[in-house]
């Protein structure tokens, strides 16, 4: 299995109780939203009572941020594996690939990583924040080595940046699993993003 459609793995967080609970609310917030989510949604999908949560957790918040920081670091990660290539528009094909497929394949907790951010306590974002602005840089430093080679024009760098990336994370928003492998949807945008900077 690639990098790329590995499960997330959770065997950091111990005990087993604590692991239910961040399956269960990374399943609820998906569903119905940060805010419209209780605690007792969360336990219950996790098997549990309502008050084990608090026994793991002090805040259905610090849930959220621990499902913030592993997605954002777990997509750094899948993008850091992927920068194996030499040339810039290789490069760029191939993050953009490899960061479109892991939001398919991924899409429950990279719904919950990308679109619940204002939940987060400032401290917490702050944190998260930090692992997003080093995904940008990986895409942006691409993007400015082949505007050095010549491969790419891009007047805006900061603003492509976002466009490239914003092409993968929405994918989180839409997909589900009849709408196509990620892999081959990861190709296509990849393609996308590349005619989209080209010379």
């Amino acid at each position: 299995m690639s990098a790329v459609t590995s499960p997330l793995v959770w065997e950091h967080v111990q005990p087993a109780a604590a692991r239910r609970l961040l399956t269960g609310a990374i399943d609820a917030f998906a569903e119905r939203g940060f805010q419209a989510t209780t605690t007792r949604d969360i336990a219950s999908r996790a098997g549990m009572s309502p008050a084990a949560l608090y026994v793991h957790y002090p805040s259905k918040e610090r849930l959220l941020f621990e499902i913030s920081r592993y997605g954002h670091q777990a997509a750094l990660d899948v993008l850091r594996s992927a920068d194996t290539d030499t040339t810039p528009v290789d490069r760029l094909r191939s993050l953009v690939s490899a960061f479109t497929a892991w939001h398919a394949q991924h899409h429950t907790i990279a719904r919950v990583v990308q679109f619940e951010l204002a939940a987060l306590t400032p401290d917490h974002l702050a944190e998260v924040a930090a692992i997003r602005r080093a995904i940008s840089a990986q895409i942006e430093e691409v993007l400015h080595a082949g505007v050095a080679d010549g491969s790419f024009a891009v007047d805006d760098l900061p603003g492509t940046t976002l466009a490239v990336l914003s092409l993968s994370i929405d994918v989180a928003r839409w997909y589900t699993p009849h709408r196509g492998d990620p892999e081959a949807l990861g190709k296509l945008y990849a393609d996308l993003a590349h005619r989209m900077v080209q010379a």
